[in-house]
């Protein structure tokens, strides 16, 4: 036996030998035949001397010698790297100046406009979820992060290796005095006016991590930890119905605590935030997508004892919560993205199996899927709470897509689709079990600012949710936009009764219809039209679809659809989910129109050299209180010429006026009522 192995490791050894001879002397083919020859012509002709065979000897000798020497020294190569990389947690310190210097340069002109724009969005959007009680209502009027920015790598960068991934380490310490973030507040009751809150400074200090991922093509940021966060509030005065520029108790430990835990739950490891580096720029801003979700599989679920009392030890060492071992639980999966939610069918036993697929609406160019893992209790009646897992969505301006998600060890799991449609299947690890889930995700459709659609070949509408409820100035287009409510499938039916009578509301700008009320159907069929004049800057089409009941209807579901893109004599079909239920879908036909009333006037007033103004008044600031109690009844008298009209009292008005050639637009809405 140990001849055997013997004869084959030198027959392996030879082999590599002779081809690594080959590579270096590409001459040798043809010396071998041609010292065969001489050999033949020594033997049977004429006799050499014998220093031929011994140089032969000595020169092979030579070249094994050789070629071993460096086969040893690029596996010691490869070893001490590995043992580096893997022993040896980080690099030496290098220094960052050169990157402080670059920063410096591109801070004034590109990134402080970019952050700014972003941060901005992202503090409008938790202001009108979380603000103090003595505050009723709050509005961001400017933001500005100034002119200095955050020093990287004070102290230097090192490299980190998490197993297989690559992270860099540095230093980040920002301490500006010249921002301006500006809020107006009205006060709540009993107090009674307004002011303003400006924050005029701001120090963050952390270490911030940057990881490259996809060969280069994006690197996910974040805080090794919550950072140091200070920053410094102003209150001042907000108008002649003001109060005096003093601190509200609370409003600062309020805003502090806002900006920390954005922070912190955005960009804290392992909640990691995505900058795409694409080659192309094909400047379009995605607003909105479709996102066709398939839970498949759980496996590797954890199984804890009765004696472990539910617990069982996870890959780090610390104790997870599993499914109990005495039975075999039932299982599904709640996905979740914005308010969107839908549930899969229940599986039975510790590697369940759902196979379900949904489609999901993304607000904006970025958007999280997240997976709640729920578990049965024996009765099939109540559940419990096990787990969860997300993975994140990111539209590039290449027009590819990005999916990323924490993998094991807080490492990542990332894949990227060069256009709509591709199909992209993700193993995730549950957070606080151990198992993993099986998903596939398909990107059927992003929808961009312009009204421009990237469409898979499945699919071909222009599906979006509002991610905004603000209300804006509604001016008209001259079209229609005639909209058609087909059909609904897979409606929410009352839990008690288990009836369903539904019908639906829609509403766009102020117009407000409903359809007829069907009886006894989660799959209604309406084929009601109804057309509205369209209205520019982003106005949505809001549905709201209720279940008529003796009692009070019910609401079983809403969305929003953007009207914006609609091109004429082409028709949009569309499913549209409803939000905030476990299932059910509006299907819509929509279409744009020409105004032929809006024509012929328009065509009428050209003829006589005349034209229509609009004039719309928005709203009014710092008005004099005219009662002893502090506050107006405000009207406005509008004279043009010997037209008079005047506004109804504290509450929106449009009027029109017969002009030669001239339009002009504004609206009414008093601050201070």
């Amino acid at each position: 036996m140990v001849k055997k192995k013997l004869k084959k490791l030198y027959g392996r050894d030879a082999r590599e030998f002779f081809n690594q001879v080959m590579v270096e002397q590409p001459l040798l083919p043809f010396l071998i035949p041609l010292g065969l020859f001489a050999w033949f012509i020594e033997r049977w002709v004429v006799p050499f001397s014998n220093w031929v065979p011994l140089a032969a000897a000595v020169w092979a000798t030579i070249q094994y010698g050789r070629i071993k020497r460096r086969t040893t020294v690029e596996d010691l190569n490869k070893r001490w790297k590995h043992l580096i990389l893997n022993t040896t947690p980080t690099t030496p310190i290098e220094p960052c100046e050169w990157l402080n210097k670059l920063l410096l340069e591109v801070w004034p002109n590109y990134m402080e406009p970019k952050l700014s724009k972003r941060f901005q969005s992202t503090v409008e959007r938790r202001l009108k979820n979380r603000k103090p009680k003595l505050i009723d209502k709050i509005e961001l009027q400017e933001f500005s992060l100034g002119s200095c920015p955050p020093t990287l790598g004070d102290q230097g960068m090192r490299w980190i290796t998490s197993g297989d991934q690559q992270v860099m380490c540095l230093g980040f310490d920002w301490n500006s005095h010249e921002m301006s973030v500006m809020f107006l507040a009205k006060l709540a009751k009993p107090l009674i006016g307004t002011c303003r809150i400006v924050i005029n400074s701001i120090h963050i200090k952390g270490d911030l991590l940057l990881s490259p991922i996809l060969d280069g093509e994006a690197i996910l940021y974040s805080f090794e930890s919550t950072p140091e966060v200070r920053i410094g509030v102003a209150f001042g005065s907000g108008g002649s119905q003001a109060i005096p520029g003093m601190e509200l108790p609370g409003v600062s430990t309020w805003l502090v605590k806002l900006l920390t835990e954005t922070l912190g739950k955005t960009m804290v490891e392992p909640r990691r935030l995505c900058f795409s580096l694409p080659s192309v720029d094909l400047r379009k801003r995605a607003v909105g997508g479709v996102l066709s979700v398939t839970v498949v599989s759980a496996s590797n679920l954890c199984k804890s004892t009765a004696n472990d009392i539910g617990n069982c030890q996870s890959s780090n060492g610390g104790a997870t919560y599993g499914i109990a071992d005495n039975k075999v639980s039932q299982t599904f999966v709640e996905v979740e993205v914005g308010n969107l939610m839908r549930k899969t069918s229940t599986s039975k036993g510790l590697n369940p199996t759902w196979n379900s697929t949904f489609n999901m609406v993304l607000h904006g160019e970025t958007g999280i899927v997240k997976f709640l893992l729920y578990e049965l209790d024996s009765g099939g009646v109540k559940f419990n709470y096990l787990t969860s897992c997300e993975i994140k969505v990111k539209y590039v301006h290449d027009g590819s897509t990005i999916f990323w998600a924490i993998g094991h060890n807080s490492g990542v799991v990332a894949k990227h689709t060069e256009h709509c449609g591709q199909e992209v299947g993700m193993v995730v690890p549950f957070e606080d079990i151990n198992g993993e889930l099986t998903v596939s995700l398909v990107l059927k459709e992003w929808q961009f600012s312009d009204g421009s659609v990237t469409l898979s070949n499945s699919l071909g509408n222009g599906l979006q949710s509002s991610f905004d409820g603000s209300t804006k100035l509604q001016s008209t287009t001259g079209r229609k936009v005639r909209v058609r409510v087909v059909e609904g499938r897979a409606l929410t039916a009352n839990s008690k009764s288990g009836k369903c009578d539904p019908y639906v509301k829609l509403q766009y700008g102020k117009a407000l219809y409903r359809t007829k009320t069907l009886t006894h159907t989660v799959r209604p069929v309406w084929n009601h039209k109804f057309e509205f004049d369209e209205i520019s800057g982003g106005e949505y089409l809001k549905i709201k679809c209720y279940n008529a009941d003796m009692f009070g209807d019910e609401s079983i579901g809403s969305a929003r659809v953007n009207l914006e893109g609609l091109l004429e004599g082409a028709t949009r079909d569309v499913w549209v989910p409803l939000e905030k239920v476990d299932s059910g879908e509006i299907r819509l036909e929509i279409e744009a129109i020409k105004n032929d009333h809006n024509n012929s006037l328009q065509s009428s007033s050209s003829k006589a050299g005349s034209g229509w103004i609009e004039l719309v008044i928005i709203e009014a600031r710092d008005l004099v209180a005219a009662d002893l109690r502090g506050t107006s009844d405000p009207y406005v008298r509008v004279h043009y010429g010997s037209k008079k009209k005047r506004t109804k009292v504290r509450w929106s008005f449009t009027k029109h006026c017969l002009h030669s050639g001239t339009r002009h637009s504004s609206s009414w809405k008093p601050e201070n009522p």
